[in-house]
């Protein structure tokens, strides 16, 4: 195992994954900037208060077969002291990954960790997380993407599912169910509920709505955590680029924000094109493939409506408001859900409503290093 510390370790952790998917159609190379983010200290903010490793594998012909990250991250709250790992990339043989998994809890018991959960991010569940066990489909922006056999690799370990990750996808076109109709046309006779989408030119209006309805409706999915306006700010100005005003939507009861659906284009439909690199040239034809490309899916990232208005309809309102945009005026015929976990059954609810189908399933994993210690998976939300 080497650890990653120069230039040239850090092209062979990203051009080991390049290897090992060159036959694979439905591989996309993620950006090696959005990879090497996670790793830098004036990027991560987690780093702040955490650590991480990532290693390279070599063969005996110094040609690298693996690769793996582990990281503490004290924000990461579990029932025993949590570590993470990430980033894994193996061939197809189990006495490599047992090295790189062992490696992995070595570095972890060294710093106080009880168990680690894979394969996971170095921060937020948005991006790098979970492990594909169903559809292998070209994967989403930020998505985790990989072999079947990496499913035998941990479990034959040891790992436990500690949650599952579920995503959904309909067709723009769909024809939603009679309900939605008649809860849509409920809210909208009240007079009291209106939706509209974001607009560019008001990002800080919008940020703090989303941060009021966020820390009533989801603070608690993230281990109580909330957040600052000043942090969707920021978070909006990011997404401005890409972002499509008229899929970003919010909903009001007497001008109060209680809820909001958030959807971007898949970027990987143009990042797809780039391999890997995003540098001038690379930026100047995503500019073209944005202007002149094709982009017909979009996809769920986050929708939240807060707890008094839950179950009154507001999702069928918002999302047949939308529809009316979405649905008649852009040119986008397929829609993915980012994924739900499964300790999230009210959600998983709400999705289904939509009479969708199930995607791709992605699984996160837990070890205990405690082989005695009772697994418990995610508590139900």
């Amino acid at each position: 195992m080497h650890e990653v510390s120069t230039a040239a370790d850090k092209k062979a952790f990203l051009d080991m994954a390049v290897g090992l998917y060159k036959d694979d159609p439905n591989y996309i190379r993620p950006l090696d900037k959005d990879i090497e983010e996670v790793f830098d200290p004036e990027k991560n903010k987690f780093l702040k208060k955490g650590a991480c490793i990532r290693w390279v594998l070599f063969d005996d012909n110094n040609k690298p077969i693996g690769r793996v990250a582990a990281f503490v991250n004290k924000q990461y709250k579990e029932e025993q002291p949590t570590g993470g790992i990430g980033f894994f990339e193996c061939i197809n043989n189990q006495e490599a990954a047992y090295l790189m998994f062992d490696h992995c809890k070595d570095w972890l018991q060294q710093r106080g960790m009880e168990a680690m959960d894979g394969p996971i991010n170095f921060g937020e569940r948005d991006k790098w997380w979970g492990l594909v066990i169903e559809g292998f489909a070209e994967p989403l922006y930020g998505m985790n993407y990989n072999p079947p056999y990496y499913k035998d690799l941990f479990e034959s370990y040891g790992f436990q599912v500690f949650f599952n990750q579920i995503c959904f996808s309909a067709p723009l076109n769909h024809h939603f169910s009679d309900k939605y109709y008649t809860r849509h046309q409920k809210l909208l006779e009240d007079g009291n509920f209106k939706a509209i989408h974001i607009k560019k030119d008001q990002l800080p209006r919008f940020a703090k709505d989303f941060a009021i309805i966020y820390n009533k409706a989801w603070a608690s999915h993230g281990g109580g955590k909330t957040l600052e306006e000043r942090q969707v700010v920021k978070m909006f100005e990011s997404m401005k680029p890409v972002m499509d005003e008229r899929v970003i939507w919010f909903t009001y009861y007497k001008d109060e924000p209680i809820a909001f659906w958030v959807n971007l284009p898949d970027l990987n439909q143009f990042f797809k094109h780039l391999n890997g690199k995003f540098g001038l040239l690379q930026k100047l034809k995503f500019l073209y493939l944005q202007r002149f490309g094709k982009c017909d899916r979009i996809v769920g990232i986050v929708f939240g409506i807060i707890p008094e208005y839950q179950g009154k309809g507001v999702d069928a309102f918002m999302i047949m408001e939308a529809a009316k945009v979405i649905q008649n005026d852009l040119s986008y015929t397929k829609f993915e859900m980012q994924w739900i976990g499964d300790f999230n059954p009210k959600m998983i609810n709400v999705a289904e409503t939509l009479d969708p189908v199930r995607s791709r399933i992605l699984s996160t994993y837990r070890y205990l290093f405690d082989r005695d210690k009772e697994f418990k998976r995610h508590r139900v939300l």
